[in-house]
């Protein structure tokens, strides 16, 4: 990742490294290695919204390696400790997004609230940096305000927007965004879809649908599906990606609103219990406040003082 991604990813956890992850720097600053030090990272860890689950069973491989290799000392058991941090996060699961195809599409999943429409137009701007030629297909038609939101922001972004009206079928959206790519030689198709429907089975059903639609178009569309949460919910944006993992077939996860939380730590728990791939965050408002997710540096960035 480039030194600009990395510089973004710093800022946007600044209030989780000044909080949670500044006291378990100092738990680390010094000294030999006691059974208190466990139980205070234990707690810290929970603190950061990373939960008991997640940290017990950090803690306790971090502990195995330092006593299999030898380590006695705090500062050295923090550089195990950051190194299986980002083993949690490290998912080789390549995004297809990348493979150049005639037209490569997006489905973008999420709550209300979460973020996802402007997390949309950022995806459109990000890619048509890398040269990408982006539409976006506002199939959520279940409230006007999200297409309305969605042609604001795709203007914003400098791409054109297929849009009904409200109430209008989603999957005739997704069609005609999909026929106006292939006219307007666009090779990049994001589509936004309802963030709440009735029942677990109504939400299965319509994104069934709309794959099902892509797919008659578009060669083993869609090609990444990318689930928003929203990082300032903690444990809650948690719950909510269990519910669409168990509803939709999710391929990626792209973590909002980091900057305006002390608890970015919930991200670790993200990779832990859904066993996918961070793919972006989100860093603040503007259309360049997304960047591609490095595990690396985001461990580096909870530390760094």
């Amino acid at each position: 990742m480039f030194g600009f991604g990395k510089n973004k990813i710093k800022e946007s956890l600044t209030k989780t490294r000044n909080s949670v992850f500044g006291q378990i720097t100092t738990l680390f600053g010094g000294g030999d290695i006691d059974d208190e030090l466990w139980e205070d990272l234990e707690a810290l860890l929970i603190q950061a919204d990373i939960g008991a689950e997640t940290s017990m069973e950090l803690i306790q491989t971090v502990r195995e390696r330092v006593r299999r290799e030898g380590i006695v000392k705090a500062d050295q058991a923090k550089q195990v400790l950051k190194e299986e941090m980002v083993k949690l996060l490290d998912f080789h699961a390549p995004s297809k997004v990348e493979e150049r195809r005639m037209v490569t599409v997006i489905l973008v999943v999420g709550v209300n609230g979460s973020g996802k429409t402007t997390t949309i137009a950022k995806l459109a701007n990000y890619y048509q940096k890398q040269g990408r030629r982006v539409v976006l297909a506002a199939a959520d038609t279940f409230r006007a305000a999200a297409i309305d939101q969605l042609k604001i922001w795709g203007e914003r972004a400098g791409v054109g927007v297929i849009a009904h009206q409200e109430q209008a079928d989603p999957g005739a959206v997704v069609f005609d965004s999909l026929k106006s790519a292939l006219a307007r030689r666009a090779d990049m198709v994001i589509i936004d879809t309802a963030g709440r429907l009735h029942t677990k089975f109504n939400l299965m059903k319509e994104l069934e649908k709309l794959k099902s639609i892509a797919r008659k178009q578009v060669h083993a569309a869609p090609h990444e599906t990318l689930l928003i949460l929203d990082g300032t919910t903690g444990q809650n944006a948690l719950s909510q990606a269990k519910n669409f993992k168990e509803s939709v077939e999710i391929t990626g996860v792209v973590v909002t609103k980091l900057d305006g939380t002390a608890k970015g730590g919930v991200v670790l728990a993200i990779g832990k219990m859904l066993e996918v791939p961070v793919r972006f965050i989100g860093t603040g408002e503007k259309l360049d406040d997304l960047v591609p997710f490095d595990s690396k540096a985001f461990v580096d960035a909870l530390f760094e003082e």
